[in-house]
């Protein structure tokens, strides 16, 4: 038996993926036993739940429970990302709900937010409050999963909409949708540089650079990373800076990020990939002070995750969800387009 384990579990996607290629001599075995024997950290109950929300595949068809295995059979699973063993705190937090129901919850996430509790960061963060939410409604679903169910993150420095499950049913819904990449998902950033197309698509695997692990890097060529794909439009040009749209084909870890960066127009004011310097622009004193006021109105890079869509796991509609800029990041594209005007006028 052929097993390529293949998980994703980038900072955006909390899913994992398994492909297995049954022997020639294999015995006929109901799938959920034959799954059950393979998958690390799952239940029959959670291969059940995958079964009935079609994320079972054998030689490219969705199959119930019951499908009995053959020799050579090909099947993969997808499956939410097993939850780390760590103690989750109920945490009094605000937060900005855009849209909620017994299923899931969409939030707006703020800057200077991690996602999840883990090394260094085990409290004040988004999971936090929405355990201390879920703890304080009056009701909940009859199979309610006990946690928020994350399928994406985000970057503690990004801002906005994050859809979260309430359900394993849901969780487990959502994590094909991520991974059949029918999800939707499209940011707005601010980079550096005057974008020359005005829309491009990015391709280069995503990996930790060698020479910092906290640092992800760009590998064009090899095997080295995880296929990545990030598609942009230019909304707005200012001369030195440029607003984007990034719509994600793929959600690996930085994935807007780096690949801006690679292309040559980091983001603005992004304090791990070199952003938070002047990179272009005048060497005048006043144009250096007014770059670094812009950059004081912002808590990490210029970006944010505007728009969301899905289809919902229990009523099969597609549903989509947007979110206003953060006041900060409004204000610094004033003062970027004021900026313009007045270079225009002189």
């Amino acid at each position: 038996m052929i097993d390529e384990n293949q998980e994703e579990t980038d900072n955006d996607e909390m899913y994992e993926h398994h492909r297995f290629v049954a022997d020639k001599g294999q015995e006929v075995l109901r799938i959920d036993k034959f799954l059950l024997d393979r998958v690390p950290n799952t239940s029959r109950n959670k291969i059940q739940v995958a079964a009935k929300n079609g994320n079972i595949l054998v030689n490219g068809q969705v199959v119930k429970q019951n499908y009995k295995v053959k020799p050579l059979d090909e099947i993969s699973i997808v499956m939410p990302y097993p939850v780390r063993e760590i103690e989750l705190i109920p945490e009094d937090i605000p937060l900005d709900i855009h849209y909620e129901d017994d299923t899931v919850i969409v939030v707006n996430k703020p800057a200077n937010m991690v996602v999840h509790p883990g090394y260094g960061n085990y409290s004040g963060t988004l999971v936090n409050a929405l355990i201390y939410h879920f703890d304080k409604l009056p009701t909940k679903p009859d199979d309610y999963y006990g946690r928020p169910g994350l399928v994406h993150r985000l970057d503690k420095h990004t801002t906005g909409l994050m859809v979260i499950a309430k359900t394993e049913d849901a969780l487990t819904n959502l994590a094909k949708q991520f991974y059949d990449r029918t999800a939707e998902r499209r940011y707005q950033a601010l980079v550096w540089g005057d974008v020359k197309e005005d829309e491009g698509r990015i391709e280069g695997n995503l990996g930790r650079s060698p020479k910092n692990r906290k640092l992800i890097t760009v590998f064009p060529e090899g095997d080295y990373g995880k296929h990545a794909v990030t598609h942009y439009k230019v909304l707005k040009r200012f001369g030195y800076v440029t607003l984007i749209e990034c719509q994600l084909e793929t959600g690996r870890t930085h994935q807007i990020r780096v690949h801006m960066k690679h292309i040559g127009h980091t983001l603005f004011n992004d304090l791990e990939y070199g952003g938070d310097k002047v990179l272009k622009g005048t060497t005048f004193s006043n144009y250096k002070q007014f770059v670094l006021n812009n950059f004081a109105l912002l808590e990490g890079q210029a970006l944010h995750a505007k728009t969301i869509g899905f289809t919902h796991p229990k009523t099969g509609e597609f549903m989509r969800f947007d979110s206003e800029l953060p006041d900060g990041f409004k204000a610094v594209l004033e003062r970027w387009d004021n900026y313009l005007k007045n270079r225009k006028e002189v």
